[in-house]
Formats: C-alpha cells, structure tokens, sequence
C-alpha cells in the first residue's frame, strides 16, 4: 500500500484555517510566483514561485486518493464533483449526502459512515502503491491516534493568525513524536516540510 500523509498549509503558530473555515493569508503561495499550473477546477490555474512548483508536481502526481471529512466536503461543495487535482474522494462522514450524489453521478467520490480506519482503507484500495493524502483537522488527528499516518506534510506560512482551526487538534493521548524532516523546500512566502511519523 502507499504512504499515508496528512496536508496541510499551515500559520506558524499551528492553524489551517479559521473559526468560521475561511483561510486568511494560508493559501497566498498559491498565487504568488511565476509559474502558471492549471488545476482540474475551471477558473482557477496556480502561480508558484519555482522551487513551490518543483515541490507541487512531485506532491500532486503521487497521490492516488484523498480523504477528507464531511466539514471540508460541505465548505467546498464537494469541490463541484472534481477536485483541484483530480483525485478520487472518499470522504469520512454519518449521512451520505444523497441530493449530491445524485446531482453528481460521474463524481469519483465514495462516502464512508463507518469511520477513518474504514476510509483509509477504501483510499488505499483505490491509490494502490501511490499516496493516500489525508486532509488535516480531525481526520488527521484521527488517523494520527490510530498510528494510521506515515508522514506529516506542512505547507508553512510565515503568519501568525492568533486562533482558529489546529492541524490536529487535541490529541487524546500522549505526544506523538515526530521525525526530522525529509524534506525542506524553501519557496516564497512558504517553507515546504515533510515529517516522518515515529513508531
């Protein structure tokens, strides 16, 4: 099976998001260099510094599914039924949303009510040998806690946004130690890390 790591950029003092799910300046990297890279969404194409394109292409063409939870699925509306980088979605959630199936059936979307340990699986069935990204917030801890993670992939942005969203959360347990990173990419307004998870 593939590599299972948890996304996500990051503030410095450890948030993905605000209160009310919007971003703030997280996602600023995506539109702030000179290389242009079109995403599976209509209307929106990336411009990244070189060194954060060099480090996208590599992310985007190993992963082979995503899991996120019902949260992000509702913000985004499903993303329209495809995802920027055009991945198959399993999303963790207790009511399958049936309208939205329904109004999507070519959708490469499944829907999981019986929990993370279930929806990693499904991810892997369908990624195979590539990776299977986990969307951080409560996935990610759940999977974290569930020793389900491989890795720890943070996007982080040089702001400080004082409350909001953790990458985690608050863990039920003991700290979980993570490894030096194995990866460091410098871009613009963006350090591009990768932690292994120690077992």
């Amino acid at each position: 099976m593939g590599t299972v790591i948890a996304s996500a950029s990051m503030s410095l003092d450890g948030y993905i998001a605000k209160h009310d799910n919007t971003i703030g300046r997280l996602f600023d990297w995506l539109q702030n260099g000179e290389v242009e890279i079109p995403t599976a969404s209509p209307g929106i194409t990336l411009h990244l510094s070189p060194p954060s394109a060099e480090y996208w292409r590599r992310w985007t063409t190993g992963i082979g599914a995503l899991v996120c939870g019902r949260t992000l699925f509702d913000v985004t509306d499903g993303w329209g039924g495809r995802h920027t980088i055009d991945v198959p979605v399993v999303v963790v959630t207790h009511d399958v949303p049936t309208e939205w199936v329904d109004a999507h059936p070519d959708a490469p979307f499944s829907f999981v009510t019986s929990g993370v340990e279930d929806a990693v699986a499904r991810a892997q069935m369908i990624a195979g040998e590539r990776i299977v990204a986990i969307t951080a917030g409560t996935i990610a801890r759940q999977c974290l806690e569930l020793g389900l993670l491989d890795e720890v992939a943070v996007d982080l942005v040089p702001v400080v946004m004082g409350t909001g969203r953790p990458f985690f959360g608050e863990l039920g347990g003991d700290d979980v130690p993570l490894g030096d990173p194995t990866v460091c990419v410098q871009g613009d307004r963006v350090t591009h890390l990768l932690f292994p998870v120690v077992r």
